[in-house]
């Protein structure tokens, strides 16, 4: 019998080289589509009505030279003084949800609980009864990157103490929502907050302790998300039947050639960068993967470390990490190709503990992003290692996005995320468990320290309007289009015109239960 993964191989090669597949496939009715943003990047408002300084207010007001067009989130979007727009923007798309986080140092100023901004939460109550009114479920993540710096200045994601202070802010934040918000993502992406926050100075706050931040703030980073979680299954589950993820950055990574010294780097990298935060959560050991523990180890006895750099897990602390999410959000862009690596790195680091080079493949389509370039078939390798490794755990796609110059005619995202979503099809249909679908972004945004010269958006931000209006891309024509069809078709693009157009109906059919 015939390897089904091969024969989905070949078609999946097929259809991203051009070739005829005839077989109509169906994302079914329940199949939640989806926008996401985060506060720091579209919030703006950065002083106002209480909220207090986070450490990407600090970073770029203190480095503002990191910015590429100087242009950080004081203002962004400005989503704060426009959600209605912005609902309306969900509205015209017609998704069935929206991922959007909360700003810790707006809710709670001091970074604690025993002060609580009334005045932002009215922000919140406005955006989520809004959403709520035209039947579009309310994805909430709890954090984002823009941890309070009152809270930095304690240290931050490096002190243990830190997973106290996010489970007392998960409480604040499920005590006023918990009955309105059916899906909640803890954490997003611990590796940036930690490999390019704690590890190096890419990320605020920019601690560039190499080799031994990044892990300890790791292990903070999970065990807040997992006392998070127990407290939502011990306090809010049953009650209100909600689910709560955690989302991971699932960017694939292949061997440059098929050499085995090249396929051992490559499966060496993949798991320093997707099964450190998988494996602890979605393994029967609940614990940070094998090859991760060797090779931390290995190096720092060869550095002359008494022990490993790695913290470890109690038996205790891995009882509440195993099984602590009731679903996996997936953040995927991109693909690299790896082989080991000939350079120096830093001693220690988190680099030089993997000690690969990774890059990507000429001929893929590139982005406006460095770093960004359309491989699909990545998607599905990433998913079926999930599937192979963590035994199909349900999956929501938290975030796929592509990047452009400004431009409503955004010819190259819309054929993006075509391919893409044939691609998911296929993990689907290979029995990908995946629940959802989450383009980034519902509109332009402040991408950190690119600024605004990488445009995500579905809809274009004129960031020099005083209201920062909203003008709809082609992409976000051609996303409505697959999500009232439910199928990638033959499309043609039409004038660049979009109407509100209520499909509250179809939405409340769709399931708010994993």
């Amino acid at each position: 019998m015939v390897n089904l993964w091969i024969i989905t191989t070949l078609c999946i090669f097929g259809l991203v080289q051009g070739w005829t597949d005839t077989k109509v496939r169906t994302f079914a009715e329940t199949f939640m589509f989806g926008v996401s943003t985060s506060a720091y990047q579209v919030e703006g408002a950065w002083n106002v009505d209480g909220k207090t300084e986070s450490i990407w207010d600090k970073y770029l007001h203190d480095n503002p030279d990191v910015v590429a067009d100087g242009r950080n989130g004081d203002v962004a979007s400005d989503s704060y003084h426009n959600y209605e727009r912005d609902v309306e923007m969900l509205r015209e798309i017609g998704v069935d949800h929206y991922r959007f986080s909360i700003s810790w140092p707006r809710v709670l100023p001091s970074g604690f609980p025993n002060e609580i901004n009334e005045q932002a939460f009215q922000y919140y109550d406005n955006l989520i009864n809004e959403l709520l009114t035209y039947k579009i479920e309310p994805m909430v993540t709890l954090y984002h990157f823009d941890l309070p710096q009152r809270l930095q200045d304690l240290g931050g994601w490096a002190n243990p103490l830190s997973i106290e202070w996010f489970e007392d802010y998960a409480k604040v934040v499920f005590d006023r929502y918990a009955d309105k918000v059916k899906f909640w993502i803890t954490i997003n992406q611990p590796n940036s907050i930690c490999v390019d926050g704690y590890g190096d100075k890419v990320m605020a706050p920019a601690v560039d302790a190499k080799g031994i931040g990044e892990y300890i703030c790791i292990k903070n980073v999970l065990l807040a998300h997992a006392n998070a979680y127990r407290l939502y299954e011990r306090d809010y589950k049953k009650k209100y039947n909600g689910n709560v993820g955690i989302a991971i950055s699932v960017n694939w990574a292949s061997p440059i050639n098929n050499k085995t010294v090249n396929a051992q780097a490559a499966e060496l990298y993949r798991a320093f960068t997707i099964d450190m935060y998988v494996h602890p959560i979605w393994s029967t050991y609940g614990d940070f993967p094998q090859p991760v523990k060797d090779a931390v180890a290995k190096k720092s006895l060869e550095q002359g470390y008494p022990r490993s750099r790695l913290p470890s897990f109690t038996a205790e602390e891995k009882r509440l990490l195993k099984k602590s999410a009731d679903f996996l959000g997936v953040n995927h862009y991109t693909t690299f190709l790896v082989k080991p690596a000939k350079k120096q790195f830093s001693v220690p680091s988190f680099d030089g503990d993997i000690n690969v080079e990774i890059s990507q493949d000429d001929i893929w389509t590139s982005g406006k992003s460095v770093w960004l370039k359309s491989y699909p078939f990545g998607l599905y390798k990433a998913l079926l290692h999930i599937n192979q490794n963590y035994e199909y755990p349900p999956i929501f796609i938290t975030e796929h996005g592509w990047s452009t110059n400004p431009g409503l005619w955004d010819q190259t995202r819309v054929n993006v995320l075509r391919e893409y979503l044939k691609v998911l099809l296929f993990s689907i249909e290979d029995g990908a468990q995946v629940k959802g679908y989450t383009v980034w972004s519902l509109m332009d945004n402040v991408e950190w320290t690119s600024g605004t010269s990488e445009r995500f958006g579905l809809y274009e931000v004129d960031f020099d309007s005083e209201t920062k209006n909203r003008t709809a891309r082609l992409s976000a024509l051609a996303y409505r289009h697959i999500i009232e069809e439910r199928i990638i078709d033959d499309w043609t693009p039409p004038s660049l015109k979009i109407d509100v157009s209520d499909r509250s109906l179809k939405r409340a059919k769709r399931k708010t239960e994993l």
